[in-house]
């Protein structure tokens, strides 16, 4: 089987990266294609995954409807090149489209529930697999799983710490850090929402400072005044560093609710809500803010747990009983296409095969 997987985001390089491997080893083939907008390219050539990148993402809303045509048909041209038997993504309007015109079969996986996303692609795909969490009904063409995309990644079927976090982040010793996460702004669903203001974020880096070494990874511009909190580590080492720290204070739902199941206390501060992260704060792991009001004392309160870590270990290994290793499930769907997707719709338990 030929699959094309177009990647929006570095995270999707993760949420398809242990999948296209356990399918390579079956005989299956893949190209992977990609715009330039953080480090996909960089986690793409760090798996040795084969790609082609269409170049620069637009993030202006006219450059966003040129986009649209542009990496359209640029999907499409690949797509007549490759032949794929089937096309995947994480709600890439451009997979959608392209599968459309090559006669092709697209299937979805989706988690954040974006309506100006899905309206794009979801008339073009034949298929979207969610976590169960997520509150949007699909119709007819969802298939829910108990799981969620980062256990794709970070499960521990495929993913072990090794501990080795300050060599990695060239600490002379293994003093306790933090890790902060803010966000561009640039996405169609970041319009009009909001996360921490300036005040509150220098307030909480200088209360951080004062404790923690602090490490910043930031999508868009970062003001000079904290470039010397700036990570510098490679993007693959990310989820090394994340289950090392002592806590993650971030704007980003994606790094929030991976810290999460990596059992590191995580505070998700963003006013668009994710079902996911929500999930999680039922195990105690992501603590959700729609704005600044309360972060710091949250984290002052956190500090007063003994035992962090391991009390954390404890919450993470309760979530991992409830769900389901979502890339072996993956595998089994997409050998067994279209098959599966009647199989699972007729027994949903089936799902519980792949833990």
């Amino acid at each position: 089987m030929k699959i094309l997987i177009d990647i929006g985001h570095p995270g999707h390089v993760h949420l398809f990266r242990n999948f296209a491997f356990e399918m390579q080893k079956r005989g299956h083939e893949f190209l992977f294609t990609c715009r330039e907008k953080e480090f996909e390219i960089e986690l793409l050539e760090a798996a040795g995954l084969p790609f082609i990148s269409f170049g620069k993402k637009y993030n202006s809303t006219l450059g966003k409807i040129i986009g649209l045509i542009k990496f359209d048909i640029l999907e499409f041209i690949q797509g007549l090149k490759f032949k794929p038997d089937l096309l995947m993504s994480h709600g890439s309007p451009y997979a959608a489209h392209a599968s459309a015109l090559l006669g092709k079969p697209h299937i979805s996986l989706e988690d954040s529930g974006n309506w100006e996303q899905m309206k794009l692609y979801l008339p073009f795909t034949s298929c979207v697999l969610t976590p169960n969490v997520l509150v949007e009904n699909l119709g007819k063409k969802q298939i829910k799983y108990q799981s969620y995309h980062e256990l794709a990644y970070l499960h521990p079927n495929y993913f072990e710490a090794t501990e080795n976090y300050a060599s990695i982040l060239k600490l002379s010793t293994n003093d306790p850090y933090v890790i902060l996460r803010f966000v561009s702004w640039n996405a169609s669903h970041d319009k009009g929402q909001t996360g921490f203001s300036e005040k509150e974020k220098s307030r909480i880096i200088e209360y951080l400072a004062s404790r923690y070494k602090v490490f910043i990874t930031s999508e868009g511009y970062l003001p000079e005044k904290y470039h010397k909190y700036k990570i510098k580590i490679v993007p693959e080492d990310i989820h090394q560093v994340l289950a090392g720290a002592k806590f993650f204070i971030g704007e980003g739902a994606t790094m929030a609710a991976e810290s999460g199941v990596l059992g590191t206390p995580s505070i998700y501060v963003n006013s668009i809500r994710r079902s996911y992260n929500e999930d999680q704060e039922k195990y105690g792991l992501v603590f959700n803010f729609q704005n600044e009001e309360g972060v710091l004392d949250k984290i002052k309160e956190l500090e007063k747990i003994p035992d962090l870590k391991n009390t954390f270990a404890q919450r993470r290994q309760k979530l991992l009983e409830d769900k389901i290793d979502i890339t072996a499930f993956m595998v089994w769907f997409v050998e067994n296409y279209p098959q599966s997707k009647e199989t699972i719709i007729d027994n949903p338990k089936i799902q519980f095969e792949y833990k």
